[in-house]
């Protein structure tokens, strides 16, 4: 596989280090990047080609990674011309329809849509992939390849399905963090340090998602285990349920994926 990324920001510079961790051959990788910093910072982190416009090195790739900002994806895929041939294209734009992508790249259709997160930064991301009909089992498996550099993949039946995936995994790490920022917030009220609240705040966090990620057994059983009749847990969780803060959540998550499907109707207007 010889991979081309259209932009060089943040998500792909944490693919391409993802790849190459995992001995992935870096002259093997190119990235089309206008702009020169982004270049210099690229070039001088990876050894991996690095250039202004699609040179002959990006034309030979046989997968192609858009991987600029969705309101810039129009101009950056003029680029690249017509005669795509049988590239692989990967988006890990958000909110870019495939059909839209599509009819920008002159009917091209081997194209596998992504939802990537955050934590792909530090190689613990998840991504919710689509692909059209015409990527073949092989296209698929390349595509689960490139974003499993950067933690998880998992394929979704319908296009429509990865506005939830944006919902709950894109958005999460917002959701998370903003529990963190409460439980801190919360033990600083009842009198602790404030280093002393963030660490306490960040290790549980930290700590209660691993225990559920290793535990054979369901987060609801694991929260029944710790929660004690008449204790201090159930004191906290009976809050929660007073102040239904499920289906407040729920609401959120909801008003999420309905944001991302209006952005998709947003950026596919010609």
């Amino acid at each position: 596989m010889k991979i081309a990324f259209l932009g060089g920001g943040n998500m792909a510079t944490a693919l391409i280090g993802g790849l190459l961790a995992q001995g992935f051959d870096a002259t093997a990788i190119c990235v089309i990047e206008t702009s020169p910093g982004a270049r210099e910072r690229l070039a001088t982190q990876y050894p991996v080609h690095v250039s202004a416009a699609p040179d002959a090195a990006a034309r030979a790739c046989d997968t192609l990674v858009l991987a600029v900002k969705p309101q810039d994806m129009r101009a950056a895929l003029a680029s690249l011309g017509s005669g795509l041939g049988d590239t692989l294209v990967i988006s890990i734009a958000a909110g870019l329809r495939l059909e839209n992508l599509s009819r920008w790249l002159g009917g091209h259709r081997r194209i596998v849509r992504c939802m990537p997160n955050t934590p792909a930064l530090i190689g613990k991301g998840i991504s919710g992939l689509y692909a059209l009909p015409e990527v073949s089992g092989e296209e698929r498996a390349r595509a689960e390849q490139v974003l499993s550099a950067v933690g998880e993949a998992v394929w979704v039946e319908a296009e429509a399905l990865l506005d939830p995936v944006t919902a709950v995994s894109g958005s999460g790490p917002a959701y998370v963090f903003w529990f963190i920022e409460q439980l801190a917030a919360s033990g600083e009220r009842l009198g602790l340090a404030p280093q002393t609240a963030r660490r306490l705040a960040l290790a549980t966090v930290l700590g209660a998602a691993e225990l559920a990620a290793r535990a054979s057994d369901s987060p609801a059983v694991l929260r029944e285990r710790v929660t004690s009749k008449g204790g201090t847990t159930e004191a906290a969780l009976n809050v929660f349920a007073e102040e239904r803060m499920a289906e407040r959540l729920a609401r959120a998550i909801d008003a999420a994926s309905r944001r991302g499907a209006e952005l998709g109707d947003a950026l596919g207007e010609d």
